[in-house]
């Protein structure tokens, strides 16, 4: 058996041995550095090598338990043998990635050139999930920089995976943008930045009203473009032409 494997079996043993589930050991070191741990915040910083494969074993077993509240014949419904794995297969290591890996790399390299005029990047897929009742939220993203002479340089791909790690966790649209400016903001240090997001939401289209064909539209605005109007115009002005 590969030494990695035969880890991840004695930390599944020893899981058992103490009685005590993987995300209740998680949980108390969220407690004990007083952190929060909402569903759109990243924990990865308390998860501790191979506990996410355990902490899957258990989601398994809980989602098997609502599926059989709901009254569904596992056993011999062959479409939904294996759901429970899937589904927490599905939001572990997809959906809700971002709450349980940490930031992905992202290489900085010096303004080099001085550039200062306004560059746009998108529109960015948005693959996220509302955090009311975990329905899709589809969407786009596009963002605009206004850099200076000390600004860090970051690829254009780099953006699209700092998109997809504040997205990928249950997130409310209002919120989701603010953690995606702020951590622009902390990454480059622009002048000025802009981040706009067109969404479609699930919970608004496929149960409650039924609404097929509203989207949700919001914006954050930093530094020069919310003291400078013409630069503020010019970007909206942009996405708009592109959408």
């Amino acid at each position: 058996m590969p030494a990695m494997f035969r880890e991840l079996a004695d930390m599944k043993q020893d899981s058992q041995a103490e009685g005590i589930p993987v995300s209740v050991k998680i949980r108390e070191r969220l407690k004990q550095a007083q952190k929060r741990f909402h569903a759109n915040d990243n924990i990865s910083e308390f998860i501790e090598p191979g506990e996410l494969e355990v902490l899957l074993d258990e989601v398994q077993e809980k989602m098997q338990s609502v599926l059989d509240s709901m009254v569904i014949d596992t056993e011999n419904d062959h479409n939904t043998h294996a759901t429970a794995r899937r589904v927490a297969k599905m939001y572990l290591n997809e959906v809700f990635r971002g709450r349980y890996v940490p930031q992905p790399a992202v290489t900085e390299f010096p303004n080099a050139e001085h550039l200062n005029e306004l560059m746009i990047v998108g529109p960015i897929t948005v693959r996220s999930a509302c955090s009311h009742h975990l329905c899709p939220v589809i969407g786009k993203i596009w963002i605009g920089v206004l850099p200076n002479k000390n600004t860090n340089v970051i690829g254009l791909s780099k953006y699209a995976r700092l998109v997809d790690w504040i997205m990928g966790r249950p997130q409310i649209q209002e919120e989701a943008i603010i953690q995606l400016a702020d951590l622009i903001l902390e990454k480059t240090r622009p002048d000025g930045l802009a981040v706009v997001m067109e969404a479609s939401h699930f919970c608004m289209s496929w149960r409650g009203v039924r609404e097929m064909d509203s989207k949700m539209l919001n914006s954050v605005m930093r530094g020069a473009f919310l003291t400078n109007s013409e630069l503020r115009r010019e970007f909206l002005s942009l996405v708009s032409s592109r959408k």
